[in-house]
């Protein structure tokens, strides 16, 4: 058994600013991640983080501009302290050492995405994700009271309810996590954890998230009985990348907000016929937008001009783009480049207060994986980022206080019990229902959506989700297995929100309720489940 004052679940910018501040309180934190230290979505993320820094803008228009986003389903309080709390988040990393972008007057080069009306994204040309998880990594490895362990994969928590079914109380008391290297689940004990495991965009099968985006903590407090909210909004990045191999490499926002322009394979740019901003809509109304121009015409996908510029400045601007566009034999300053919409970010999430709190004791969860009420039914570009910082500090402070009030020395916990499991020989299954599950939710659970399709993808999702548990119970686990048990919860989720929603609303669009009716959240809990 092994022990800590909190354990983090996660290494992108929500769990690892979390683990600072833990630490920065005195409290031993272990650090969780089942890759290398560095692979998380945070490190994918090209745009920036939003916040308000510059005199011509406010903290009005920013609310104003992510309320509008949410269409209608965000949390206005929750809006407005993440917002007021973003500058004094941005100084803690400047602090830590990480160095946005600035202009020749040495202010920040601010850029402008869908849905701001104003320049107010701070960036590290497009690669501020990479940048930011290398400041967080190297603070995180300064500190002598933040240890983390790489290659291990929660497999589920460990609450005083499992252990003792029939108390009246609940409360974490830890979890198991499987090493991939020793090939052994390991028992680990904390009076608190905090899932910051980011989201599920791999349970579709075109995702611009890395592989890790498996919805590991969504799943894991599932199963622990905690709530989760609004599901049946997943967010599509409008461009991506195109690619006959299926890879989608991010095309960030913040080239559309530097003047490049969507048009269809005759090169008619068409998003004026869809919204007053243009290219610079929501996403949500950009994806549909370009989904509906490919559907019409039966294209694969629309073009994205920025040819405008010159290649120096896009070569300087937005080096990662520029690159993987070269290695397709794109050259963006002479060239239009084929983008189409992919899975990109899960909206809602494990329901938390604006201080991260879970509904059950001593869990806490930060960033992607948690619905906060901060973007509604379709987020804001580049306020992810800016959430996971505000709710770390926030958190931090709630689960310091928890942990004062709760000193007790925690029991003794029960190692992992493998039963009868052994070795598959039969590991095909796994990729085939990988495989299904993926091209299941891709086709019928997408952009525009029927509720004829939905029940078609809850039948197969419930025939998949008997044949995975089968598996898990009984045959040693791994990681993939772990990956699929979670992704297969996250796609029963997803669908059931959906279904449960008849209108459109944000990124929810379904053929059978185009109409909106009284604004509402989408919460799920164990008991009021259909699947």
């Amino acid at each position: 058994m092994i022990d800590a004052d909190v354990i983090v679940v996660g290494t992108g910018i929500a769990g690892l600013s979390f683990a600072l501040k833990m630490a920065a309180r005195g409290r031993r934190v272990a650090v969780l991640t089942k890759k290398d230290r560095a692979e998380s979505n945070t490190n994918y993320a090209q745009g920036g983080i939003a916040c308000v820094t510059s005199d011509t803008d406010d903290f009005e228009s920013h609310v104003r501009d992510t309320l509008a986003a949410g269409d209608g389903l965000c949390r206005e309080e929750v809006v407005r302290e993440i917002v007021r709390d973003g500058p004094a988040r941005i100084h803690d990393l400047v602090t830590l050492g990480l160095l946005f972008s600035t202009d020749a007057s040495g202010a920040y080069d601010l850029g402008r995405e869908g849905g701001h009306s104003e320049r107010r994204i701070l960036h590290v040309k497009d690669m501020t994700g990479r940048a930011v998880e290398r400041a967080l990594l190297q603070a995180v490895a300064d500190s002598p009271l933040i240890e983390l362990r790489e290659h291990v994969c929660v497999v589920d928590l460990i609450t005083e309810a499992k252990l003792n079914p029939g108390v009246h109380s609940d409360r974490v008391l830890g979890l198991y996590a499987y090493d991939v290297h020793a090939r052994r689940v390991d028992t680990w004990r904390a009076p608190a954890v905090v899932l910051a495991t980011g989201g599920a965009g791999q349970v579709y099968q075109f995702t611009t998230n890395p592989d890790i985006a498996t919805g590991d903590g969504l799943a894991v407090a599932w199963r622990a009985g905690v709530p989760v909210a609004n599901m049946e909004f997943i967010q599509f990045h409008p461009t991506s990348l195109f690619s006959a191999d299926g890879e989608r490499f991010l095309i960030s926002e913040a080239v559309r907000g530097e003047g490049a322009v969507l048009k269809d394979l005759s090169m008619r740019p068409f998003m004026a016929d869809f919204h007053p901003q243009g290219d610079l809509a929501p996403r949500d109304i950009v994806a549909r937008a370009i989904d509906a121009v490919m559907k019409a015409s039966g294209a694969r996908h629309v073009w994205l001009d920025l040819t405008h510029h010159s290649e120096d400045y896009l070569r300087d601007r937005f080096p990662q783009i520029f690159a993987a566009c070269d290695r397709q034999g794109i050259n963006p300053a002479h060239d239009p480049i084929p983008v189409v919409p992919a899975a990109h970010y899960t909206c809602g999430g494990i329901v938390t207060s604006v201080a991260a709190q879970t509904e059950l004791p001593g869990l806490y969860a930060c960033g992607e994986v948690a619905n906060t009420g901060l973007h509604g039914a379709n987020r804001l570009a580049s306020n992810s980022l800016l959430e996971a910082v505000v709710m770390a500090h926030r958190g931090s402070a709630a689960l310091e206080s928890y942990l004062q009030a709760r000193n007790a020395p925690l029991p003794k916990l029960p190692d992992w019990v493998a039963g009868d499991a052994h070795d598959s020989d039969e590991q095909v299954v796994l990729t085939h229902n990988w495989d299904e599950l993926r091209r299941t939710m891709w086709d019928y659970v997408g952009i525009v959506r029927t509720t004829k399709r939905l029940e078609r993808a809850r039948t197969r999702i419930r025939t998949l989700a008997r044949e995975i548990h089968e598996y898990y119970w009984n045959f040693t686990i791994d990681r993939r297995l772990l990956e699929l048990r979670n992704l297969v919860v996250v796609a029963e989720l997803v669908v059931e929100s959906a279904l449960r929603r008849r209108e459109s609303r944000g990124l929810h669009y379904t053929l059978d309720y185009p109409g909106k009716i009284d604004a509402a959240d989408t919460c799920l809990t164990r008991t009021n489940r259909a699947m």
